[in-house]
């Protein structure tokens, strides 16, 4: 097979596409113009939206590009795969309204195949087409390729939400038994899973249908004007092209490579460290020539935590200096060719990147620093909580894994669980900053710099509190009037924190009387309550009475001890590897999100369910006890939330589940009732969520939980009811008896059961739907010996016309009775003109001389409709059907005295 460079790949790729009628477009810049959508341009029909939608008419139908892309949301990847980049090119062949599926099909096999082009081998090449794309099916294999060589899949469909969608059909190349050291490999292709031996190098997109809410995909309507949109990865073509392992042992990747061993004194043996700088010094010197600036936010902020990642990285090569930049200079050596704008802006991006490392370097040695009190800190030990390390990252920008390099160097350890969850607190925190924050700045000077503690009291609903401080428009004040934020001496309103949100309630004295809305912590740990005055005036120093919402406390104390005992369940039932992610609880609603190695059964979690309301059932008391951490540890106490209580930890036992926890809980389990799960789902990464509810709202969660299939069960029994009235009316008997069930929800059994039933009924209603269209054609093909009889002779040609008006017919049928006509004619022109009420389609079917497509479009023309095809293929409508008659004689006419020229 050749060999060639990426240089020679992008130019023969445009050589080929431009020979075949394709305008050559150029690179759009990373930074999208006129989208606000968008933080980087990432794929190669990005740039050319503005024609497919129809906004700008290009000034050719036939595009060919090469195009610069970035993606960033699986950039933990890149090293870990042969495949992953942030910054990549993507070439891509575009159709706007003009040639479809065979065109293209026909010219991607001729470019990787034919000998003048890249001569691929045609054994090495493999595909998969949408499952119901009989057409690609019948394209590929017409030119050569084995059918053994093509797979379908059902997921081999493009569609995002409405609008224009289609199937497509992606090329793969086998890279031979090397890469398929235990022979699954062809298994796996099939199944679409991944293994590295059938790469894919290139995806045809057919956009044929328009996507409709609430319309089943086979319902889709056909696009007037159908569009082809491709893309091919250039770091993969070269990976094949130069005969190597991975994308970065390709010439776009090994120079770059080879001057980071001259930086770090290292020789690269496919160290992940070099992959991660290579593939960052891309895309941040690219995207930096493109006009973007390293920030704090958006696109500013990928960059620069790009950057930080490769300085991260390069540590571990050894280089504790800036040395990004004086990769600048290679990355726009190795691409200048192809980019030459990228010499102009050289020595700015150089420039740019020199001094955000800098910058990066002060933050680093200012977290170093912190490090090195907290290792002095703990050197009893020899252990840093997670939570310090998170406050280390969050404060000082200090990288987690960096950290963690200094400690093991040390011989000291911590508790990366501990910092996950912090990690996915602040999350959580995060998102709820806009409502919070937006009416109180936390870290405002005054509040940073009040001390004055403020004491939660657990298992009390009312106590009497002190006024010690008021915040006002984010400034301390001795009295409040109107809306705004008190924290007592002591509260038995709690703060949201560890998953469990805040109380609310009311506060009241003879001087005022105030909502509690919601309880947060100020960053010295007091109890921030926000309040709706009511009447009167809050003072400092005034004395209240503190009241919650009694009945909204239980419930959300319910749901907070059954995520305890759900916890403990599932590692009862999964095993010890079941690790908590995060976790919320409310009055109404609970979710526990969780780390498990391993793909979950139904049955499993029934079993967890189940489990969960054994320990309901057993009545256990619920047991607090205070003691240090040290003694907590001893107790096989599990740390789910680092809630920071001093020396002292608080430890929470229910039945067989003990962890440490700052929230509230029911005293017995038997005031939870029952529980019941409402869903789970998988959020990627070995991460699940499960959602739940207890006692009275079991039952609606329940109803809510099945609602979307329930749903869908009723439409698709009414789809049902409405083929079988159309078979009626036909005369076609079907068969249609499904048996439904519709049990009062109590467990996630019953969700489980309508998620089923919903499968079953939807196989059902497509077996009938089949079998409804299969009857219709047989029906309609039955007619076809009448049709033939009205056929006349076309006395210009030896051949026969067929002209007829047909009655509410279904398209694709009346296509099928078209080829069959033409069949009988031998020679000829049919054409059909099927009338639907106040509409009117167009079918015509030639094997003469006279274009379909054309007479399809003078039919259409007649009664303001488009349409359009081929010359032995069209179709076209108008909602007019007035004239039809007229539209028939004339078509007539034409056949008549047709002949024989060439149109």
């Amino acid at each position: 097979m050749k060999k060639m460079t990426s240089t020679e790949i992008r130019n023969m790729w445009y050589e080929f596409f431009v020979e075949h009628g394709h305008k050559r477009v150029e690179s759009a810049p990373l930074i999208p113009k006129d989208d606000d959508s968008l933080l980087w341009i990432n794929a190669g029909v990005t740039p050319l939206k503005k024609y497919f939608d129809g906004r700008v008419v290009p000034d050719s139908k036939r595009l060919v590009n090469v195009q610069k892309c970035i993606r960033t949301n699986d950039i933990e990847n890149v090293g870990r795969t042969s495949r992953h980049q942030t910054f990549f090119e993507m070439m891509g062949n575009f159709s706007i309204g003009d040639y479809f599926r065979k065109e293209a099909i026909t010219m991607a096999y001729e470019l990787l195949t034919s000998e003048k082009w890249f001569g691929i081998p045609k054994e090495l090449l493999y595909v998969t087409i949408y499952t119901h794309d009989e057409e690609s099916f019948e394209v590929w294999t017409s030119l050569g390729l084995d059918p053994s060589h093509i797979v379908r899949l059902e997921g081999n469909f493009w569609e995002i939400g409405e609008g224009p969608c289609g199937p497509d059909s992606e090329i793969f190349y086998d890279r031979g038994e090397r890469f398929d050291a235990d022979g699954t490999a062809f298994t796996k292709f099939k199944n679409d899973e991944d293994q590295d031996r059938y790469v894919e190098i290139w995806n045809n997109v057919f956009s044929q249908f328009n996507a409709e809410k609430g319309v089943k995909r086979e319902n889709y309507k056909e696009l007037p004007h159908k569009n082809i949109d491709t893309g091919a990865g250039l770091e993969r073509w070269a990976c094949i092209f130069q005969g190597v392992d991975t994308n970065f042992d390709t010439d776009l990747f090994q120079p770059i490579i080879k001057k980071i061993e001259d930086i770090c004194g290292t020789l690269y043996n496919g160290e992940m460290a070099f992959k991660v700088i290579a593939d960052h010094a891309r895309a941040i010197t690219m995207a930096l020539s493109d006009g973007a600036v390293f920030e704090n936010t958006g696109r500013g902020y990928v960059l620069r935590r790009l950057l930080r990642r490769s300085v991260r990285y390069g540590k571990k090569l050894g280089i504790n200096e800036p040395f990004v930049w004086k990769l600048v200079d290679t990355v726009i050596d190795t691409m200048k060719e192809s980019y030459p704008a990228l010499l102009e802006t050289e020595s700015q991006v150089k420039v740019l990147v020199l001094d955000e490392e800098n910058l990066f370097y002060d933050t680093l040695a200012a977290g170093e620093h912190r490090l090195e009190e907290l290792m002095k800190k703990h050197q009893d030990t020899k252990e840093i909580s997670g939570k310090e390390l998170f406050k280390l990252y969050d404060t000082y920008g200090f990288p987690f894994e960096l950290a963690m390099e200094y400690l093991e160097e040390a011989s000291y350890t911590t508790n990366q669980q501990e910092f996950d969850a912090c990690m996915a607190e602040a999350k959580e925190l995060a998102k709820k900053s806009a409502k919070k924050e937006s009416s109180m700045n936390l870290q405002n000077q005054a509040l940073l710099e009040f001390t004055t503690p403020s004491t939660f009291v657990y298992g009390k609903y009312k106590v009497k509190g002190k006024v010690t401080a008021i915040i006002s428009n984010d400034d301390m004040t001795d009295s409040i009037d109107r809306d705004g934020y008190v924290i007592f001496d002591q509260t038995c309103f709690y703060a949201t924190s560890g998953g469990q949100v805040a109380d609310t309630g009311m506060i009241t004295c003879k001087k005022f009387k105030a909502r509690v809305l919601d309880v947060f912590k100020g960053p010295n740990g007091q109890n921030i309550h926000k309040v709706k005055i009511l009447s009167g005036t809050i003072h400092v120093g005034d004395e209240a009475d503190l009241l919650v919402d009694k009945d909204r406390r239980l419930r959300i104390e319910c749901n907070h001890s059954s995520v305890h005992i759900l916890q403990n369940s599932l590692q009862e039932v999964l095993g010890d590897t079941v690790h908590q992610a995060g976790s919320y609880v409310d009055e109404n609603y609970l979710r526990f999100d969780f780390t498990y190695p391993g793909k979950i059964t139904d049955q499993e979690i029934l079993d967890v369910e189940a489990l969960v309301n054994d320990t309901i059932k057993a009545q256990i008391e619920t047991e607090t006890e205070i003691m240090s951490l040290e003694d907590a540890k001893k107790t096989g106490a599990m740390a789910l939330f680092d809630e920071k209580y001093g020396d002292e930890v608080r430890v929470v036992t229910i039945g067989n589940s003990k962890e440490l926890c700052g929230g509230t809980h029911t005293s017995n389990t038997r005031n939870i009732g029952s529980f019941a799960i409402t869903n789970l789902e998988s959020k990627g990464s070995n991460v699940y969520r499960v959602q739940g509810a207890t006692g009275n709202e079991v039952e609606h969660a329940l109803y809510v939980a099945i609602k979307p299939f329930s749903d869908e069960k009723i439409k698709q029994l009414l789809k049902a009811k409405e083929i079988l009235t159309l078979a009626k009316a036909e005369g076609i008997v079907l068969d249609f008896d499904p048996i439904i069930e519709n049990p009062v929800p109590t467990s996630y059994k019953d969700v489980l059961h309508e998620k089923n039933e919903l499968g079953y009924v939807l196989d059902e209603v497509k077996r009938l739907d089949k079998e409804y269209k299969a009857a219709r054609e047989k029906k309609a093909l039955g007619d076809v010996d009448s049709y033939v009889n009205e056929a006349f002779a076309m006395t210009g040609i030896d051949g026969k016309g067929l002209v007829m008006k047909v009655l509410s017919k279904d398209t694709k049928i009346l296509k099928d009775v078209a080829d069959e006509c033409l069949n009988r004619l031998g020679t000829g022109f049919v054409f059909f003109a099927n009338v639907d009420v106040d509409k009117v389609t167009f079918v015509a079917r030639s094997n003469i001389s006279l274009s379909a497509s054309d007479m399809v479009k003078d039919a259409c023309m007649l009664l303001g409709g488009n349409g359009g095809g081929s010359k032995t293929f069209a179709t076209g409508g108008a909602k007019n059907s007035a004239k039809v008659d007229e539209v028939l004689s004339n078509t007539k006419q034409k056949l008549e005295s047709f002949k024989g020229e060439e149109n």
